[in-house]
């Protein structure tokens, strides 16, 4: 991996790590899927008012529309709004680990939808990472029970990683047909706010404002960083190096959520939570290291 996408890997990682104790201060008073809508309406605003100030080419046709509103589906609300109900009924840990199972389903889905090879090094170095990720959390999570809602928000979460996992395959063959990020994160982002937004009138959810300091700067963290940035920088690598190496990310920001949890929150760390870190540390070496006998450098696919 070359510094830049090394850079961008690292920064993303950083951001969406923060990005879990960010949302602690959404919830409450404003229904999450609102939240979301805010965040993507937001984010979208910015971009399109980035992408007019730089004169960025911004006509599309019907179908390139077409995928850019899909990738908005999969990536920028339905996922989201799986995620966020899950989390009703399970543990933020234990969604955590079913959603590092994107790494393995981007691996599946690259070679069905895009023809990517599959690349045992990085099925090898996910696994390593999801075991360290299962490692990290088990001194904080209960036991988990299949009855009742837990078995719900299982099923919800896994039906959120595949959901997002598509929606990585869908950006990078966006990217493959030189549709820019920044232009499809605009629309995209513009398309996903408006079908969350339909999602919520339909389930009734009280569309309402938190004017607290706490939710206005969280939303506006999520919003410029968590979504802006974040996204930016991701789904760029992912042109680069291809979506099953990009989703290692999903084992490392819970990581560096761990470590603000610490540092904010008071956790207190276990020895099987060290070799856990040790071990998604290893499984990241091994996933993202290139192969030796591969002298070319990776084809920088993202506009």
């Amino acid at each position: 991996m070359n510094l830049q996408n090394a850079f961008l890997y690292a920064l993303t990682s950083l951001i969406w790590g923060s990005t879990w104790l960010a949302i602690t201060f959404q919830l409450g008073t404003v229904d999450p899927e609102i939240s979301v809508v805010y965040r993507f309406a937001l984010a979208s605003g910015i971009l399109l008012a980035y992408s007019l100030i730089r004169r960025l080419p911004m006509r599309f046709t019907l179908r390139e529309h077409g995928f850019i509103a899909l990738q908005g589906l999969t990536l920028f609300s339905v996922n989201y709004v799986l995620i966020y109900v899950a989390e009703l009924h399970l543990a933020s840990g234990y969604a955590a680990i079913v959603f590092s199972l994107i790494i393995v389903l981007n691996v599946f889905f690259g070679a069905v939808f895009l023809r990517d090879p599959i690349r045992p090094r990085v099925l090898f170095g996910g696994a390593i990472g999801i075991v360290g990720l299962i490692m990290v959390f088990l001194p904080t999570l209960g036991g988990l029970s299949l009855s009742g809602g837990q078995s719900l928000g299982l099923a919800l979460a896994l039906a959120g990683t595949i959901v997002a996992s598509l929606g990585n395959i869908v950006s990078a063959r966006n990217q493959r047909h030189k549709i820019p990020v920044v232009q499809a994160n605009a629309y995209g982002m513009g398309y996903g706010a408006l079908i969350t937004l339909a999602f919520a009138l339909f389930r009734g959810s009280e569309f309402n404002f938190d004017a607290s300091s706490g939710y206005v700067l969280s939303l506006l963290y999520l919003t410029i960083f968590g979504t802006v940035i974040a996204f930016g920088g991701y789904l760029t690598i992912l042109g680069r190096i291809g979506p099953d190496r990009a989703g290692y990310i999903a084992v490392i920001f819970p990581i560096i959520a761990l470590l603000l949890s610490t540092l904010f929150e008071g956790l207190k760390w276990e020895l099987i939570t060290l070799m856990g870190v040790g071990l998604v540390i290893v499984g990241n070496v091994v996933a993202l290291a290139r192969n030796r006998r591969v002298r070319r450098e990776e084809s920088p696919s993202a506009a």
